[in-house]
């Protein structure tokens, strides 16, 4: 009889090892159903995976009916025909990262075209070593401008700067080269100047984007 008890005991215990180790093989994911919110368990076993129907249900808005041993899923189609429905996302905004390095590009375009401007209405001599300190950083905040350039705005808006970079790029050498050359160059030339023109009314432009955070080519830089 001992025998007997002492045998059960130990079919007993070698059962319950056998269930918490195949327990603890278990592996806890979530279930995402696409375009749904929502998560549902999931639990791995033996190389399979599996969900609870009603859960599946509630995250795919569906429902479920019974017939005998046979459960039927049914996938409700509002969801898919709203998101068809949907108007497809602004992509004429600018993304975060460009927008900073973008303010970043214009705002040292704007002082090399300061000093220049400065230079010329006040009769102090410059020369392209002069202005190298400003033209320097104008160039490498361009490149992280169009490093940054990620959505289609962005794409757009850094054709633009750069445009405006190459325009106070040839108003720069323009005048630097007078000066190499003796010519004589009046306080109020700039005012006449169709490029300088071009370029401040291209700065304003791109400041109003900035400011709206929405691309609009007004035709101002090209």
């Amino acid at each position: 009889m001992r025998e007997k008890t002492r045998s059960m005991w130990l079919i007993i215990t070698l059962a319950m090892n056998v269930s918490v180790k195949a327990m603890s093989q278990e592996q806890l994911r979530t279930l995402v159903v696409s375009g749904h919110a929502g998560s549902v368990p999931v639990t791995q076993m033996n190389g399979k995976n599996y969900v609870e129907v009603e859960a599946l249900a509630q995250v795919a808005n569906g429902t479920l009916s019974f017939n005998g041993n046979q459960i039927t899923l049914t996938l409700s189609t509002a969801s898919g025909n709203a998101a068809a429905a949907s108007p497809e996302p602004n992509n004429k905004g600018f993304s975060k990262e460009f927008l900073r390095a973008g303010i970043e590009a214009m705002s040292t375009l704007r002082e090399w075209h300061s000093v220049l401007a400065s230079a010329i209405e006040n009769q102090y001599p410059f020369t392209l070593a002069g202005l190298a300190s400003y033209q320097g950083p104008a160039m490498k905040n361009l490149r992280l401008a169009q490093v940054a350039a990620t959505t289609e705005a962005d794409q757009n808006a850094v054709q633009l700067i750069a445009s405006a970079h190459q325009k106070m790029k040839q108003l720069s050498d323009k005048y630097i080269a007078q000066r190499a050359e003796a010519t004589s160059i009046p306080p109020d030339a700039l005012k006449d100047d169709s490029l300088d023109q071009t370029l401040i009314a291209c700065g304003k432009s791109l400041g109003a984007m900035a400011a709206s955070g929405q691309f609009v080519d007004d035709g101002t830089c090209n």
